[in-house]
């Protein structure tokens, strides 16, 4: 596979939920299967910054830099004797149009364009990351962090949802789209206070917001790093 689009991705906020598959069962890609942790299914609600893009090596003016909140599950694919975890995403939200377009368009995604906004701020031993999104009012997705980071340990619930290094999406045609993320592993820090103000049902729908409503079994904050997204293929 060849890269499509090079990136940083800074400062995600992970808010992690328990739920009943059902709601998301129409979302699950053909050959595709939710991977499980600890018989677990999950979501989860990611804010991060997306920086420095460029799509084939170039970068377009005024589109390089701008937040992302998605909502995502965990999936896998079987390739051989090689199980491929995964993610797919419910909806993506992003400031600007053509991004939606694009992605919508090549990799069979769920892209929404709203106004969006973040603040940062460091303090002695901790940090502030914020992001914002606008559907009908202002959203927020925040946390207050230790500036300190560690590797995620092994066999941890936070392995398990920064550990999925593919992305599957279905189109009308019910064909599935395979396109692999890399990156490498990355820092995680102790959340100490949470913020997070959605309208679920008026974002994603009754269903999923009823599978959701209980509070988060964990958020942390993950430092990031350079990512490549690999170019997507039809799974036959």
């Amino acid at each position: 596979m060849s890269t499509f689009l090079t990136a940083s991705w800074e400062n995600l906020i992970f808010a992690n939920y328990k739920i009943d598959r059902k709601p998301f069962e129409k979302y699950l890609p053909t050959h595709t299967e939710f991977d499980t942790f600890e018989g677990n299914d999950y979501a989860s609600i990611v804010g991060f910054l997306f920086k420095d893009v460029r799509i084939k090596g170039i970068k377009f003016p005024f589109h390089h830099t701008f937040e992302e909140i998605n909502l995502r599950f965990y999936v896998r694919h079987k390739v051989g004797n090689e199980w491929r975890r995964g993610v797919v995403f419910v909806k993506e939200i992003v400031p600007k149009h053509i991004i939606s377009l694009i992605a919508n368009k090549l990799y069979d995604e769920n892209y929404a364009t709203m106004p969006t906004k973040h603040h940062w701020k460091q303090y002695e031993n901790q940090q502030h990351i914020q992001y914002e999104w606008k559907h009908e009012n202002w959203n927020q997705l925040s946390v207050l962090a230790s500036k300190e980071g560690l590797q995620a340990k092994t066999g941890s619930e936070e392995e398990f949802i920064t550990e999925h290094y593919w992305g599957y999406a279905q189109n009308k045609r019910k064909q599935t789209t395979e396109y692999q993320v890399n990156h490498q592993k990355w820092t995680i820090h102790k959340v100490v206070e949470y913020k997070l103000a959605c309208d679920l049902s008026l974002l994603y729908g009754n269903e999923i917001a009823n599978a959701m409503e209980k509070s988060p079994s964990s958020v942390f904050l993950a430092n990031g790093s350079e990512v490549s997204i690999m170019s997507g293929r039809k799974i036959d």
